[in-house]
């Protein structure tokens, strides 16, 4: 990680979960990172206990699904910090919804955040890396095994694993269109299984009952667990490009 210390990182829905994590590591790694949120009390505290890390950690308020927000925060990044060099698309969301009787308003909500808001923020990265000349750049897209397949009775998630099928193919379609630039940006997408953080309670927000049931016996990850993926693809040499890492719990059947 060495050859990132000093470099800027954006991530995305860092106020909890795997977000928070990963905002953490990177600064430890001498990174200066900026975590943006809706809410970012959570960040500025977060950014508070690092205090005297080799990094720092900057909050932005910024709605993921607000097409204005994004872009003026990556103006205030630019103003701020010259630009973006680690692009890490955290924030995701899901609400409990069938296909059969969840809300347009719930699905329509799950696409901004889980697929345009990605895209924009990794169009918005790449043009920044760009526009200085930077050509060792990453962009990460947090997916999940959801988008790998499909559990027949998790029918609460089906349109958001629908939305996890769409950052499989943008991986796919960001590693081409950056190869069509003879560029070395480098794009990765992680795919976690079963974790313990904030992300189930808020699907069943209505019954916390239900959240708890979700993890059933088994041992599920950590964000921790999760944001060592990223260290590792972020790690690697510039000529290795780590595309799709699948992590799930060793006891998850599914």
């Amino acid at each position: 990680m060495e050859k990132w210390i000093g470099r800027v990182a954006l991530v995305t829905g860092a106020s909890a979960g795997f977000g928070e994590s990963i905002a953490k590591r990177l600064v430890e790694h001498g990174m200066k990172v900026v975590g943006c949120a809706r809410n970012i009390e959570k960040i500025q505290t977060l950014s508070e206990s690092l205090k005297g890390a080799k990094g720092t950690l900057t909050a932005i308020q910024c709605d993921i699904s607000k097409e204005d927000q994004i872009s003026a925060m990556f103006e205030k990044i630019k103003k701020d910090f010259g630009g973006v060099d680690v692009c890490i698309n955290n924030a995701g969301l899901s609400y409990n919804a069938p296909l059969l009787s969840g809300t347009t308003e719930q699905w329509r909500h799950m696409l901004d955040v889980n697929v345009l808001g990605l895209c924009i923020c990794s169009r918005e990265a790449v043009k920044s890396m760009k526009e200085r000349g930077v050509d060792d750049g990453h962009i990460i897209l947090m997916s999940s095994m959801s988008g790998h397949r499909v559990v027949p009775n998790a029918s609460h998630i089906h349109f958001y694993a629908a939305t996890k099928y769409a950052v499989k193919a943008l991986t796919e379609g960001l590693r081409n269109e950056v190869c069509e630039m003879k560029s070395h940006i480098r794009v990765t997408a992680i795919s976690p299984g079963m974790a313990r953080t904030e992300f189930t309670h808020r699907l069943f927000a209505d019954d916390i009952r239900k959240a708890e049931l979700e993890y059933g016996d088994c041992k599920a990850m950590t964000a921790d667990d999760v944001t060592d993926s990223v260290i590792y693809a972020l790690s690697a040499p510039t000529h290795v490009q780590v595309h799709d890492i699948l992590i799930r719990p060793t006891e998850c059947p599914y």
